[in-house]
């Protein structure tokens, strides 16, 4: 499910780019005018998501009396890390738009954890419903871990220093599955192709200790050969799914500030993305390197 909430979260994050980032320093008051204006058009823009969401992955399934369905040892957890990545940025998109409202800064950032999270709730609910899913608890706990990731950090250093980031590269498997279950094009085997997703933990190491202030540590992680879910069925199949871990670097796009809205919401969007760069790749027992990995 993890490919639905990647779109939703990049859209998201992009629609509250419309509220600019917030002053240094707050009124002692939100602002109403512009709390009721976040309001409205996030409400707005979310329903729209989610009817469109409904249209588009839901419609066509079988519908059934609400179940659970225990999904978490398929495709090596890939879609966890998906829903972690999920939470944490709609966390972040929230919040920043709150402390817009003039909100205060330990408010916003608590109430943005907890819309985070509320947000990919219906998600599970529509899962449940449908005949082709089941909603799931270990998803539950990867949007819970996802916001609390974000909420832990700004209570612990007022800021955050660890950002989850997301990178792809196209892979044969969509190919060899050639039923769409992995996509059938570039966009969609971005959203489907667990194979070809990589997500990374980038860290500021220079506010940790003495460290370039462009330059990250980034470590990541990923999977390998998943024609199918589960083991079993990659191994009936003649496929060997495994997992891939990853040490690099990372270039922080964060310190760019300009006076255009446009550049920053581009500058926002794509630092929610690992770039290409130097990497170790340690995989199946053997490590590699690799001057761009991505």
């Amino acid at each position: 499910m993890a490919n639905r909430l990647l779109f939703i979260c990049l859209l998201w994050s992009t629609a509250l780019q419309v509220f600019p980032q917030s002053p240094d320093t707050l009124p002692a008051q939100p602002d109403k005018k512009k709390l009721k204006s976040f309001i409205i058009v996030g409400s707005t823009a979310y329903t729209a998501t989610l009817v469109g969401l409904d249209r588009l992955w839901y419609s066509d399934g079988n519908r059934q009396s609400f179940r659970f369905f225990n999904d978490s040892r398929e495709w090596k957890q890939m879609d966890k890390v998906g829903h972690f990545y999920s939470a944490f940025h709609l966390s972040q998109a929230t919040s920043r738009s709150l402390q817009w409202c003039n909100v205060d800064t330990k408010k916003a950032n608590l109430w943005g954890s907890v819309t985070g999270f509320l947000m990919l709730l219906p998600i599970e609910i529509f899962d449940g419903f449908s005949a082709d899913y089941g909603a799931s608890t270990s998803d539950l706990l990867a949007n819970a871990a996802g916001a609390a990731f974000y909420f832990g950090q700004t209570a612990l250093w007022d800021e955050v220093r660890i950002h989850p980031k997301f990178s792809f590269h196209r892979t044969e498997y969509p190919i060899l599955r050639n039923d769409n279950t992995l996509g059938n094009n570039l966009v969609s085997e971005l959203l489907k192709d667990y194979n070809g997703q990589t997500y990374w933990l980038s860290v500021d190491m220079d506010k940790f200790i003495k460290f370039p202030k462009w330059i990250n540590l980034a470590v990541g992680y990923g999977a390998d050969g998943m024609v199918y879910a589960s083991n079993r069925q990659n191994i009936a199949g003649g496929y060997t799914a495994h997992r891939q871990f990853y040490l690099g670097i990372d270039i922080d796009l964060s310190h760019i500030k300009t006076r255009s809205k446009a550049l920053n919401t581009a500058l926002y969007i794509v630092n929610l993305v690992k770039l290409p760069a130097p990497a170790l790749q340690f995989s199946a027992g053997s490590v590699s390197f690799s001057a761009f990995q991505f």
